[in-house]
């Protein structure tokens, strides 16, 4: 089974031709825009990372394992929603903190018992998730935002930590301890293998229910950080919470080089999509684009790359039958 995982600090040509991507659009935005090139703008960018860069990380895993969650945006705004309450309620900052991850995984496993146990298709199932949760959220919310919560998450999730800021820390912890997952234990070349072929993996003696379960689990558990994130940084919950996010995250995890049958990812790469979304969603805003056009870029992206995927793997096919009839003409003269 061919399997393949790009460390998270070594540059592939995928990541290579990616950063120098994300440096071009960097420089003509500069150029377009006075704002853009600013300390503050580019903190914005930034800041603006922070859930889709922990959303792409569990996409990332999914995707590579042939699996896909579409639910994930709602998911955060599920578990923003019980955040924002356990402040208001006036539970202490820590426990609210922790409180996001761990509604985050109860929701992975009802998606993990929904798609694994299940056998339903990754994609039917969770979209079918997808209409629940939403439902769940505009009636949690009684069709009014959660607006002016406390600052106490907030003074927790902004504190600095050796001059970074603290999120900077906790979303390089979350990358590292992947890191190590997929370098470092079976669960790594268990997951690439499952998403290479479900069957050969089952034939392998891979456990592959436990892992797919797992990695549901995984998922939702880093969509609730993003939400303590979210709701810390805003202080507050609105009703179409999340509603971009999995187009986004798939997109990010795609153009940073995961496959989107399986089999291979990129740590590095999912980094760089989301930094190339953000720019770019940023650049066109300061240049005058309206923000409808935001969705047009990402799902254009999206498609771009898709078709050369399929274009690429097709001349791959070609390439190998006539490496195969050449033999065969060799073998026979």
């Amino acid at each position: 089974m061919a399997t393949s995982f790009t460390p998270a600090l070594k540059f592939s040509g995928r990541e290579l031709t990616l950063a120098c991507v994300c440096l071009v659009a960097i420089v003509i935005f500069s150029l377009a825009s006075p704002y853009f090139a600013t300390l503050d703008n580019l903190t914005t960018v930034l800041r603006n990372s922070t859930e889709l860069l922990l959303i792409g990380l569990g996409m990332t895993l999914l995707l590579a394992m042939g699996g896909v969650d579409v639910s994930v945006g709602v998911v955060m705004g599920l578990a923003a929603i019980v955040i924002g309450q356990l402040l208001n309620a006036g539970v202490s900052p820590g426990l609210t903190a922790l409180s996001g991850p761990l509604v985050g995984a109860v929701i992975g496993v009802i998606s993990a018992l929904v798609v694994v146990v299940g056998r339903i298709p990754a994609i039917v199932g969770t979209l079918g998730l997808y209409g629940v949760y939403r439902t769940a959220v505009f009636a949690l919310l009684g069709g009014q935002w959660l607006s002016g919560l406390p600052d106490s998450l907030t003074q927790l999730v902004s504190a600095p930590l050796l001059g970074l800021p603290i999120t900077v820390w906790v979303i390089a912890l979350a990358y590292g301890l992947v890191w190590l997952a997929l370098r470092r234990t079976p669960y790594g070349l268990h997951l690439l293998a499952i998403g290479n072929s479900e069957d050969k993996a089952r034939l392998s003696g891979i456990a592959v229910t436990r892992v797919r379960f797992a990695t549901f689990i995984i998922s939702g558990l880093l969509c609730g950080l993003a939400a303590t994130f979210y709701v810390g940084t805003y202080r507050n919950v609105e009703m179409t919470i999340g509603s971009q996010l999995a187009l986004e995250a798939i997109a990010a995890v795609v153009l940073g080089g995961t496959g989107i049958m399986g089999g291979h990812c990129s740590l590095l790469g999912t980094v760089l999509g989301v930094f190339l979304l953000r720019i770019l969603q940023n650049g066109l805003l300061l240049i005058g684009v309206p923000s409808l056009w935001q969705t047009v870029v990402t799902g254009g992206l999206l498609l771009l790359v898709l078709t050369a995927e399929v274009l690429s793997g097709r001349l791959r096919i070609h390439n190998m039958n006539l490496r195969k009839n050449r033999l065969k003409g060799e073998g026979t003269a």
